[in-house]
């Protein structure tokens, strides 16, 4: 560029009768014809105005037009010295440098602006067959004969529709439908229908209206305005058997999971454009209402734990190692879930059939907890009574009671009774104009079909026996009546007596035995070593506690003393070898099994007698502290002690 320039203003051998003034003004001239090129004319003119050298740069002095060529090509207006002659070409040298870098510079933006002006046409293009591609993917006529032939099927289907399920109709529509359970309805409606609502883990026996009760608690709490429910609220249900800690984070229908670019769940666009996306799960759905989850116990461990962190923080967060915050490719709905989390400000409802102590401790810990109890023989009556009547059937009066034999649980009830319905309206015949009537004959076809057995057989008897006692069992939320009997023979040689006990009962059964041992000779001053004893649970039951030890005293007493025990009273509570009758647990549930076996009278320990109301069930319950005072109880009094 300089040798560019040299050949232009520089002196030529030809050139040399010119006047060193004349060289100048023809070289200053040339620039000014270099800086138009460059710039372009007006730009040259406003620029000088601009820099107030416009008057310089029309002025006939070389010094003058220098130094507007100094302000112009500088583009600095502070410089305003008159150059001299002397230093003219000096500063010539230098306006011809940055003349130089000037033209390079405006070189490469120009082959920079064409490259960009390709770019942008071959996208304009690339863009414009887009648009034909899709404007003709509409205008296609992607259906054929087969296709149509299927579109119809598919909406004759949705002409067709059944009537809900029979089931769905004879389900509680409000609280007082829900037979048996009013403290616990009561409980629950506190927990729920108030200002601050809390988290529970429902307790109780399958089939009692643990999911429906939590429904309709919700509906009522709607309605009230001093509850945070809004009116969708909603109720979200879910089985915990069903859900599972996936550690990839790839699928959890519970907390969410993110698809990645390279998941096959992802969607194309944004895994054309490596960009993940979350998916919020159950506990977003639940959102401002109700998550339940049945049979929270089955849960995943790890899973329980994920879900104690989101009920803390009531929110979920998601993480993706193909996260971009700076890529302009991420929608701001994806940007709000990975950076801010999913909203889950929901109440937690867990249900169960394990015990309490099977549940994670964390979760207890921040759950309040209610207990559905078992339902008796007249609570499942009366539920067939209602469901009769949504039905609009007749029924035999003692239908009601039949299926209570069979069933503990409404549900099953309700199944017993809808499969009776059925037969009933197959017997009468599409032609009768007569009412359906389910008879006793219906029900036991249902059972013999279902091969259903009796729930309990009734075992109390006004009678009294010897040898024979009602103890009490548990097995999670239902009690039952162990029957314990026992006989005893002068042993062959005396003081070398037997003793036998069922070999399945369990350790701690056994330990009752010996336990019970002690005390008989303590009460009776029998030495059992002149006896040979033998102690059997009707039915071979495993007790796996040592609540039975108190009946087993009893047993024991009656069969070396020819005492009968009255059969309408059952026993629970564990024997010290101080004759102390001790606390025993699940008293609560025990008392439903003797219920259901028709017992009037329930012997407790004293310790446990603030763990069941008085008169719970219509049963006479009567807490002991001794063995004595048990004996006194399940013995019938002699004529003597009578007259006594």
């Amino acid at each position: 560029m300089k040798d560019f320039f040299n050949k232009f203003l520089r002196k030529e051998p030809a050139m040399s009768k010119i006047t060193a003034d004349e060289q100048l003004k023809r070289q200053v001239a040339a620039i000014y014809g270099m800086l138009s090129g460059i710039l372009g004319s007006e730009k040259v003119v406003l620029k000088a105005g601009k820099l107030d050298a416009l008057e310089l740069m029309r002025s006939e002095s070389v010094p003058e037009r220098v130094l507007a060529l100094q302000k112009l090509v500088f583009e600095d207006p502070t410089v305003d010295k008159l150059p001299t002659y002397e230093e003219i070409p000096a500063i010539l040298e230098d306006i011809e440098e940055e003349l130089a870098d000037l033209m390079a510079r405006r070189a490469v933006e120009e082959k920079i602006e064409k490259l960009i002006v390709e770019k942008m046409e071959e996208r304009h293009q690339e863009y414009v067959r887009e648009i034909k591609m899709q404007v003709l993917k509409e205008e296609q006529n992607v259906e054929s004969p087969q296709t149509l032939k299927k579109f119809a099927m598919l909406e004759k289907l949705e002409q067709k529709k059944l009537t809900k399920s029979l089931m769905e109709l004879l389900r509680p529509s409000s609280l007082n439908e829900i037979v048996g359970q009013e403290r616990a309805v009561e409980s629950l409606r506190a927990k729920l229908a108030s200002p601050y609502p809390q988290h529970l883990i429902v307790y109780g026996p399958p089939g009692v209206g643990k999911t429906t009760a939590a429904r309709l608690v919700l509906e009522e709490a709607k309605k009230l305005k001093f509850t945070p429910f809004a009116q969708d609220a909603p109720f979200v249900e879910v089985d915990g058997t069903t859900l599972r800690w996936d550690p990839r984070d790839m699928t959890n229908p519970l907390l969410g999971s993110v698809h990645d670019p390279i998941y096959q769940g992802a969607r194309r666009d944004l895994a054309e454009t490596g960009v993940p996306e979350p998916k919020p799960g159950l506990v977003t759905d639940a959102h401002g209402g109700i998550l339940f989850i049945d049979e929270i116990g089955e849960m995943d461990p790890m899973l329980q734990n994920k879900l104690l962190k989101v009920l803390e923080d009531k929110r979920v967060s998601f993480d993706s190692t193909y996260y971009d915050s700076t890529d302009p490719n991420v929608p701001k709905y994806i940007k709000k879930l990975f950076e801010e989390g999913a909203p889950a400000d929901f109440i937690l409802i867990g249900a169960t059939t394990r015990d309490s102590s099977d549940i994670n401790p964390a979760v207890r810990s921040r759950c309040a907890e209610i207990y559905f109890e078992p339902l008796t023989p007249k609570h499942i009556e009366e539920i067939v009574y209602n469901a009769a009547v949504k039905l609009d059937v007749q029924m035999d009066p003692d239908v009601p009671r039949l299926i209570s034999e069979y069933t503990i649980e409404g549900r099953k009830a309700l199944n017993i009774l809808a499969d009776a319905y059925g037969l009933a309206l197959y017997r009468e015949g599409e032609e009768s104009e007569q009412a359906i009537s389910i008879t006793k004959e219906d029900v036991y076809r249902v059972v013999q079909v279902s091969r259903l057995s009796p729930f309990v057989n009734q075992k109390a008897s006004v009678s009294a026996e010897i040898g024979k006692v009602f103890g009490l069992g548990v097995a999670g939320y239902l009690g039952s009546v162990l029957e314990i009997e026992a006989v005893s023979f002068p042993s062959s040689e005396k003081g070398k007596g037997s003793m036998r006990f069922n070999d399945t009962a369990g350790s701690m059964a056994k330990d009752s035995v010996f336990n019970a041992g002690a005390v008989v000779r303590k009460i009776t001053g029998e030495d059992l070593g002149n006896y040979d004893i033998h102690i059997n649970i009707i039915g071979g039951g495993r007790i796996d506690g040592p609540s039975a030890g108190t009946a087993i005293l009893a047993a024991i007493i009656s069969a070396i003393t020819g005492r009968p025990i009255r059969q309408d009273v059952a026993i629970t509570g564990e024997i010290s070898i101080q004759g102390k009758v001790k606390a025993v647990g699940g008293v609560f549930e025990k008392a439903y099994g003797a219920k259901q076996a028709g017992i009037t009278t329930l012997v407790i320990p004293k310790e446990n007698a603030q763990d069941i109301p008085k008169g719970h069930l219509g049963l006479d319950i009567r807490p002991v502290e001794t063995a004595e005072e048990a004996l006194a109880v399940l013995f019938p009094k002699t004529e003597a002690e009578a007259s006594a």
